[in-house]
């Protein structure tokens, strides 16, 4: 790409992956407090899947850039950051903005990538890693000798999630499409195909007393399941609602069911909680206890990744200007682990 323009990739409204188009304009200039990160990984998520059909509850009116997170250098910063920042490679969350070639970012939103991890390894385990991490150690406050359901184990967040519980001594069990089980067996997951079997059923077979946490992205029936698959004491923590992607209507309409389910479980006489998991949660009450925690949250998934407690689970790798086909490729089921974008 030319280093003297920016190249971005804009979701103009409700299109298929081929609708995607790719503008050129100048390079950003960092305002005060902020810094131009140049791109070098990017990645799609679900939320990006549910963008482009307006099914994400709070995603900015058309057109606008997608892009949850970002990876690369910064190259230049604006007044009151220190200069010591140009030159560093960093990670940061946006929600939105990233699949472009030049990301402007407030400073203190950045943070630093460790030495000897590339710029795509990074990028499989920011929004999915800072998901991972909090929905494990925050909300479940899962412990060595647990049980844990993880639904969607082969996936972004998923992928991520099995390797943290592994590390942190839990007992893991993981839907996946039969195709990931042998992968997941290697991570020292109890694999359950979820097109094939009685997923409830299975997990009590093999988990009794019920287990310590769910994670559900699924959202629908798949939540109610899960709830009734906890132990006394377990945590059903729901951070989606994938099985409405494709649905029309209110795209708010599913959180808000999400949301009511958790507060009426918690009104019930018994000793298990749920949650509703949102990466965002938080911020807008105390958005310097908001920042703190999350860079305190991916400094540790980086430095997991660092030692090898997680690897990453690149699926592909595809050119920014390649978007509609690994837009394709990531909706597709039929990969393990992040689609990355590079510059």
């Amino acid at each position: 790409m030319d280093a003297a323009a920016m190249v971005e990739v804009v979701l103009p409204g409700k299109v298929e992956p081929e609708g995607l188009e790719i503008r050129r304009s100048a390079v950003p200039v960092p305002g005060p407090g902020q810094v131009v990160v140049r791109m070098e990984a990017t990645g799609v998520s679900f939320a990006e899947q549910q963008m482009r059909r307006g099914r994400y509850y709070d995603q900015p009116p058309f057109p606008f850039v997608p892009g949850y997170d970002v990876v690369g250098t910064v190259s230049a910063a604006g007044g009151g950051v220190g200069p010591g920042l140009v030159g560093t490679r960093v990670a940061a969350l946006l929600k939105v903005g990233g699949w472009a070639s030049h990301v402007v970012v407030d400073a203190a939103d950045v943070v630093p990538v460790p030495d000897g991890i590339g710029a795509a390894q990074a990028e499989t385990v920011v929004v999915n890693g800072i998901t991972a991490w909090q929905m494990l150690h925050r909300r479940a406050h899962v412990r060595a000798g647990q049980t844990v359901l993880v639904h969607g184990a082969n996936g972004g967040v998923g992928s991520v999630l099995v390797q943290l519980a592994r590390a942190a001594g839990a007992r893991v069990i993981g839907t996946a499409s039969a195709r990931h089980h042998p992968a997941l067996r290697e991570r020292g997951v109890i694999p359950v195909d979820y097109r094939t079997e009685d997923v409830p059923a299975r997990v009590r077979l093999l988990a009794p007393r019920g287990v310590d946490a769910v994670f559900d992205h699924v959202g629908g029936r798949s939540a109610v399941d899960s709830w009734g698959l906890l132990a006394p004491g377990g945590t059903l923590v729901s951070y989606g609602s994938a099985s409405t992607r494709d649905d029309e209507g209110s795209k708010q309409w599913p959180v808000l069911k999400l949301l009511g389910r958790v507060w009426l479980w918690n009104t019930l006489p018994n000793r298990r909680h749920a949650c509703f998991y949102n990466v965002w949660g938080g911020r807008a009450l105390n958005p310097r206890r908001f920042r703190a925690r999350l860079r305190t949250d991916l400094t540790h998934v980086l430095e997991a990744l660092r030692r090898g407690e997680i690897t990453a689970q690149i699926a592909a790798e595809l050119p920014l200007t390649q978007v509609a086909e690994a837009m394709r490729l990531a909706e597709s089921g039929t990969v393990a682990g992040k689609v990355v974008l590079r510059a």
